[in-house]
């Protein structure tokens, strides 16, 4: 496993910037950002081979007292529910739905999503998304995530499952306005412990890029090698086949929530999880050997997060309970 965590311009690639065209019924002074997502998973810029394509745009936009999913568009299997309003504020929620259920060589999923100015959307899925072993070209999977000035993005999905022999590709990208908020957290297993089976052959790697306005605020990468000394050892992933990344970045911080954040963690899973503080995001990490307490510590500090930055409940996707 190689990783690497950059923060700030003096590292990572900023891409092409540009300016697209702003979504239907926007502020007409916005402009959403168009980034090089291409770039990010497929660096040499080669072309996935044949396998299940799949595309889903969505943008929201706050009409009244709360967010509407103005716009969908979709191709292949990958759609969304009906949305909910379950909370006072309007915050308008969202499944994501890939219906197959797993990836297999050269299937590509591409997931777009922009908040317009003052919207409030959070997604999840109501599964775990399925890596399966790889016999030719690799799965990729892009996440894009464009906030304007005033809106808030909760990206909340299941866990990622890599099974022995996944051969895969995943990157994030988050482009944010000032004024913009966005909250996330992603969680990786490798291989299928509740089977007794370790990921000894195989590769995943991940890439997640946040922008404030066209400047870097984290760069991340990891790469996980099937078999290889780093995942067994102490300076790796300790033979653990759990990790994960929560963010949050753009909401005002409490000096006091640093301590109640760490507890929660430490709650949630005892010597599994961290909490540090960046210049522009606040990060919660987690190396374990569950997902069950990997989603407990995310979870509980996302409920902590939306008390005391968002001021407003935490509530919970209905999918969760089920």
């Amino acid at each position: 496993m190689t990783y690497r965590s950059d923060t700030l311009a003096q590292h990572g690639e900023p891409g092409q910037a540009g300016v697209r065209p702003p979504p239907r019924k926007a502020a007409e002074t916005w402009k959403k950002p168009r980034r090089g997502i291409l770039r990010l998973v497929d660096g040499a810029g080669g072309t996935p081979q044949a396998g299940w394509r799949a595309r889903l745009d969505l943008e929201f936009e706050r009409r009244g007292a709360r967010t509407t999913l103005t716009r969908r568009s979709h191709s292949g299997p990958l759609a969304v529910q009906r949305p909910f309003h379950p909370e006072a504020d309007g915050t308008c929620h969202v499944y994501v739905l890939h219906p197959p259920g797993g990836l297999v060589s050269g299937d590509l999923l591409e997931l777009e999503v922009t908040a317009a100015p003052g919207a409030r959307a959070l997604l999840t899925t109501p599964a775990a998304t399925k890596l399966y072993r790889s016999s030719g070209a690799p799965v990729r999977q892009r996440q894009r995530f464009t906030v304007a000035a005033g809106a808030r993005l909760e990206w909340l999905p299941q866990e990622t499952i890599a099974y022995v022999g996944a051969d895969a590709r995943l990157a994030t990208a988050v482009e944010l306005a000032p004024g913009a908020e966005f909250v996330g957290f992603e969680i990786l297993c490798l291989g299928h412990p509740a089977r007794g089976e370790s990921f000894t052959h195989g590769r995943v790697e991940q890439r997640l890029e946040v922008f404030r306005d066209g400047v870097p605020l984290v760069i991340e990468r990891a790469r996980y090698q099937g078999g290889t000394d780093s995942l067994a050892q102490a300076h790796g992933l300790g033979g653990l086949p759990v990790v994960g990344t929560l963010l949050c970045i753009g909401p005002p911080r409490p000096e006091a929530l640093r301590d109640q954040l760490r507890a929660a963690l430490e709650r949630a899973a005892p010597g599994e999880s961290g909490l540090s503080e960046l210049a522009h995001a606040l990060v919660c990490r987690y190396r374990g050997g569950s997902v069950e307490r990997a989603h407990a510590a995310f979870r509980s500090a996302w409920g902590l997060l939306r008390q005391h930055c968002f001021a407003s409940a935490a509530a919970p996707p209905r999918i969760w309970a089920t």
